[in-house]
């Protein structure tokens, strides 16, 4: 009896009604770079996102020397070898490069962009960081009054320390969400873009602090022209901005001293400057005022209740905006800060 035909596997591949693809083009298509070469180094293919990379200034020397001495090596050993170029820039740029040996002698070479990912993992490490950093003295404060606390019978004592604690969690709780609001910002959250209405703006966020200036006897004065000053942007973010300069403004000006937040138009620009009479910034210190928990009296800033975040949050929301934030100040007679947002369609005079 003639023997049972054999059933075939079926075959994965393209389907019979789909036109063939030129490797070329697959290949083009990756986000990764690909390099082939033969063991004596010479390149016989390079897709576009190779090219590329290779392409950019001061970038591809350093690329073309890792892929010739991987390839080498893999030649040699014929084992895959890995490398990180961590590339200063600017911008800066981590990739890694990647070899293998493929059939007929052929070394296979991939060039991976990681710089987002290693952003983004730097941004979650310095939360990390931070959070654990601030958070430290709070909790020991509050540890510290607990355990006074737990023997103490005269209750204005007692009431004392638990004064205290509500303004130690009240710091540990301003810290966090701080901390939150940085880290997405510095995320590249995408932008809720919407007409935002800058007059109304000025005049919601100096609402937020009148109770807070009026209980340390600082007025707060508006000066807002009539027109429309639209621009556009998130609104929450630009609100935040301008809250926390006002809030800084606030938080180092002495009884009786006023914080002005004018709104005005310049060439090509529209800006907020807040205004205020208080202690003033050292020359030294300007430089250095934006960056995070710098403070340029820690002391006062302790009193403050301050995270030294503030600022550092006003300066990416600047520039997730496409404009800048800049600072004058003399020491002893306070300072005045500009928010400048350029004119961009949804500006309407």
């Amino acid at each position: 009896m003639p023997a049972p035909p054999v059933e075939q596997a079926p075959v994965v591949g393209r389907p019979t009604d789909t036109p063939a693809l030129d490797f070329e083009v697959v290949l083009n298509a990756l986000p990764l770079g690909v390099v082939l070469a033969r063991r004596d180094g010479v390149v016989v293919f390079r897709n576009r996102a190779a090219t590329a990379v290779v392409g950019l200034r001061h970038v591809d020397l350093l690329v073309e020397a890792a892929v010739d001495r991987l390839i080498r090596q893999t030649s040699e050993a014929g084992a895959a070898r890995t490398e990180t170029l961590e590339l200063f820039g600017p911008p800066p740029r981590v990739l890694v490069v990647s070899t293998v040996e493929l059939a007929d002698g052929v070394c296979l070479a991939v060039i991976e962009d990681i710089s987002e990912r290693t952003r983004i993992d730097a941004v979650r490490t310095d939360f990390v960081a931070n959070i654990s950093h601030e958070l430290k003295t709070p909790v020991g404060a509050l540890s510290i009054l607990a355990e006074t606390m737990q023997d103490e019978t005269d209750a204005q004592v007692v009431k004392h320390l638990a004064s205290q604690m509500m303004k130690e969690a009240h710091r540990m709780s301003e810290t966090i969400d701080d901390l939150l609001e940085l880290s997405k910002i510095e995320l590249d959250a995408p932008l809720r873009q919407n007409n935002v209405d800058l007059a109304t703006l000025v005049h919601e966020a100096a609402e937020r602090h009148s109770r807070s200036a009026a209980a340390t006897d600082v007025r707060i004065v508006t000066d807002v022209p009539d027109g429309r000053f639209v621009v556009t942007g998130d609104h929450t973010q630009l609100l935040s901005a301008a809250s926390n300069l006002i809030d800084n403004a606030v938080k180092y000006s002495e009884a009786g001293d006023t914080v002005t937040v004018r709104l005005f138009r310049e060439p090509g620009r529209i800006v907020i400057a807040v205004e205020d009479e208080g202690i003033g910034i050292p020359q030294a210190d300007i430089d250095r005022i934006f960056e995070r928990f710098y403070r340029v009296d820690k002391a006062r800033g302790r009193g403050t209740g301050g995270t030294g975040l503030g600022l550092s949050i006003v300066r990416h929301i600047m520039a997730n905006h496409g404009g800048e934030v800049n600072v004058t100040s003399q020491e002893g007679e306070g300072s005045s800060f500009r928010l400048v947002l350029p004119v961009q369609i949804g500006d309407n005079r």
